[in-house]
């Protein structure tokens, strides 16, 4: 009897296909930009500086790449993986990463604005001075996640989880935090101004030198467990 063998291994000399298997691979400056990678393989993959702008990458396992510098604008990355990835100061402006999963990334200076991340899963990201400015992120999870100075200003937060995150000198200006958890949150000079935190929870958060003008706290959970007064503007009464 032959027994045949299947190669499975990457072979980082195929091109650009959905389904690729590049895991492992080198493509570090690579112009990958509006090209068709859906589902595909690229864990491990060192794609800093690459440009994969416009590209459609949706279900794709990104696991532990170096993706530092690169350059997603516009892309598609529904459901993918990138837990673990390094991306530092990438550009993931105006994507679409619903459901996508970036537990214990390394975002710091990352561009997020105008992207679309419901649902997604930042778990324990570093995301120091990070920008999610006009996001749409409904429902993502960013609990224990390090936000030092990251801004949020003008983007859709509502239902988002931030339970037991450092966001201290974060921007929140005019943010949406319809029934936000920020729980035990570090919250140290933040600025509110403008937002909207109806209903959210901020029990056991630290909020000394934190900025509340004109923001909404119409029946939020404040950090003594005392619900506000609906109506509250400014502070909670």
């Amino acid at each position: 009897m032959i027994c045949l063998v299947t190669n499975v291994q990457a072979a980082c000399d195929d091109p650009p296909a959905p389904d690729v298997n590049w895991s492992g691979c080198d493509k570090a400056g690579i112009n990958l930009s509006g090209v068709d990678l859906r589902d595909a393989i690229m864990t491990r993959m060192n794609l800093a500086g690459a440009d994969l702008s416009q590209a459609r990458m949706n279900g794709v396992d990104l696991n532990f790449s170096n993706l530092k510098g690169a350059n997603f604008t516009g892309a598609s990355l529904k459901k993918t993986r990138l837990v673990g990835v390094d991306a530092q100061q990438s550009n993931f402006s105006q994507t679409r990463m619903n459901a996508s999963r970036l537990s214990r990334a390394n975002l710091k200076q990352a561009n997020f604005e105008q992207a679309i991340l419901d649902e997604a899963g930042f778990y324990e990201v570093k995301a120091e001075q990070a920008s999610f400015k006009k996001a749409r992120m409904t429902e993502v999870d960013l609990k224990r996640a390090r936000l030092y100075a990251a801004s949020f200003d003008d983007a859709d937060a509502s239902q988002a989880d931030f339970s037991g995150a450092d966001m201290e000198a974060a921007t929140l200006k005019n943010t949406n935090l319809t029934k936000a958890k920020l729980d035990r949150v570090n919250l140290t000079d933040a600025d509110f101004t403008d937002a909207n935190l109806t209903k959210a929870s901020l029990r056991e958060a630290v909020i000394d030198g934190a900025v509340f003008d004109n923001a909404n706290l119409s029946d939020a959970n404040w950090t003594d467990y005392q619900r506000c007064r609906s109506g509250s503007v400014g502070e909670c009464r």
